[in-house]
């Protein structure tokens, strides 16, 4: 066997001193100020997606059992719409989980994943803990989001594993060391520590409804906040733990320039997506055609399609399963979605539920679903997101329409009136219209707000 001698390794790590002084240094004046009113809607869009999805009967079952193992004393914070404080990293695990139960969290085209639900349950956690300032864990976000992000367009995963779980995990560590007000030599090692604790995920979980998915970003900041407590107490990570998990691990390209580039001047919180689908985003760019193709025609009956075809790119293409087993499966199948927003009208959270998965209707249309890769699609990746949907009716007509973008999209995005809207609609069940409208107003002004305690006083009602 093979064996690798520390005196064989060379590190050129500049980029993460580099970093390591740029994240220590940053001041909340330094982001310009689009930068933080994005990272506010990024906020409010999480806590959103979280409320709700910690209804859902898994969420309840296990803050109830987490809430039975570790007890609600000690440091606690607020399992957010689950009306209990819990020990922090319990409480950041369970965030992290519900933030993912819908499908609703915001994303990063560039780096092909989920950057914030990664580091807003851990930024808001540590936030607590120490009483920080607004602008505190605005910054805490905006850096977090940052590497993370970067790490994902730095690297390829293999694409066998989910990005959920994988460099979030430094995400999370980052904002934490940020908010505990981690210096450059600190910060460098609060990078490495997290950079070997994330997950190795599998990404048939997507494809198959293996809904231990769910829990790998709340993982991401359970480890996040524990990497922050490993430095605290004196442990070491190996000198750029990210190069060597994310260029011989869980990826081989690490391209260490990208961790650089425009850094301070081009904001990947700034370059985000936003979802209104509650779906995987590979399933927004047809959807996308084929709401554009039902304002054309009408609504249509399920039993008046002959066909669907789908043409898109490579990511999406897989997601090709007629007869998903559940919800999350659902969520990620081409033929469902476009099956039940012909049958239901829309796309939202009820439109994946087992009622709807089970309609005879939907499941028979979605039969007559073909999904195609069209490899000058898959090309135009990661700029552009392409679908075209052909949809043939049994009178002989075919109408056809062709998307390069998914609404909501840096290039096509939602304003943020309907982010607002979307907030509302998640939140209002979950703490009543009058709790949520205090919620809003209190991220609209949290960069302004001497202690994140009002707010997350409110998350825990």
């Amino acid at each position: 066997m093979d064996v690798i001698r520390a005196s064989q390794l060379t590190v050129d790590d500049a980029w993460l001193v580099a970093w390591s002084r740029f994240a220590a240094g940053l001041r909340v004046a330094d982001i310009p100020a689009a930068v933080v009113a994005r990272a506010r809607l990024v906020l409010l869009d999480t806590l959103g997606a979280i409320a709700a999805g910690a209804r859902e009967p898994e969420m309840v079952a296990l803050t109830a059992r987490m809430a039975a193992l570790h007890g609600t004393g000690g440091l606690a914070t607020a399992v957010i719409g689950g009306r209990i404080r819990l020990p922090l990293p319990v409480a950041a695990f369970l965030n992290g989980t519900a933030g993912t139960m819908l499908e609703l969290d915001e994303g990063n085209q560039y780096c092909r994943g989920h950057p914030a639900i990664h580091v807003v349950p851990a930024a808001l956690a540590a936030a607590d803990a120490g009483g920080a300032s607004g602008a505190a864990l605005i910054r805490a976000l905006v850096l977090g989001y940052e590497i993370a992000a970067r790490i994902g367009i730095a690297s390829r995963l293999r694409v066998t594993m989910h990005p959920h779980g994988t460099w979030g995990t430094v995400g999370a560590a980052v904002a934490a060391a940020s908010l505990a007000g981690a210096d450059a030599a600190t910060m460098r090692e609060t990078i490495n520590v997290a950079s070997t604790l994330g997950l190795a995920t599998s990404r048939r979980t997507m494809l198959q409804g293996g809904t231990v998915r769910n829990a790998y970003a709340g993982v991401s900041n359970q480890l996040g906040l524990t990497a922050v407590e490993l430095v605290g107490a004196g442990f070491v990570g190996e000198p750029d733990g990210v190069a060597t998990v994310f260029g011989t691990v869980a990826a081989d390209d690490f391209r260490p320039e990208e961790m650089t580039r425009e850094l301070g001047s081009r904001w990947e919180i700034a370059r985000n997506y936003f979802k209104r689908h509650a779906a995987c985003r590979y399933t927004h760019g047809a959807l996308d055609a084929l709401g554009a193709i039902l304002a054309e025609t009408g609504p249509v009956a399920p039993d008046e399609v002959a066909a669907l075809e789908v043409d898109t790119y490579v990511w999406a293409a897989q997601l090709d399963d007629p007869a998903p087993r559940n919800m999350l499966a659902a969520k990620f199948s081409l033929p469902f979605a476009l099956a039940t927003m012909i049958v239901s009208g829309e796309t939202g959270v009820a439109s994946f539920r087992d009622p709807a998965r089970q309609d005879a209707a939907t499941r028979a249309l979605a039969a007559r679903v073909t999904v195609r890769e069209d490899p000058a699609f898959t090309a135009a990746l990661p700029a552009l997101r392409p679908a075209r949907v052909t949809l043939a009716l049994r009178d002989g007509r075919r109408v056809q329409r062709t998307v390069t973008t998914n609404r909501g999209d840096a290039e096509a995005p939602y304003p943020p009136e309907e982010i607002v809207a979307k907030f509302d609609a998640l939140a209002a069940p979950v703490w009543g219209a009058q709790r949520t409208a205090a919620i809003r107003a209190a991220v609209e002004t949290i960069d302004t707000a001497g202690d994140v305690r009002a707010l997350t006083a409110l998350l825990a009602g």
